[in-house]
């Protein structure tokens, strides 16, 4: 998926630089590459993210047991 993800920025940044003004250049950055990039990554990192809080959840109850059998 990274490599996907860098030939799309590759492509963007192309595209912006051929835009007529900087500002616009900015716009079709961030409109094009920034945004639907960050809704993607955010989609897809779900899955890691539920399990790094069920790790972390799994740590809490050891830790809580550990500490009640002193």
């Amino acid at each position: 998926m990274w490599i996907v993800a860098v030939a799309w920025i590759y492509v963007v940044v192309l595209m912006a630089a051929t835009e007529p003004t900087v500002t616009g250049g900015i716009m079709t950055f961030l409109a094009y590459c920034v945004v639907p990039l960050s809704i993607l990554f955010y989609l897809t990192g779900s899955k890691r993210r539920r399990a790094k809080r069920e790790l972390q959840a799994r740590m809490a109850e050891k830790t809580g047991e550990a500490g009640g059998d002193s």
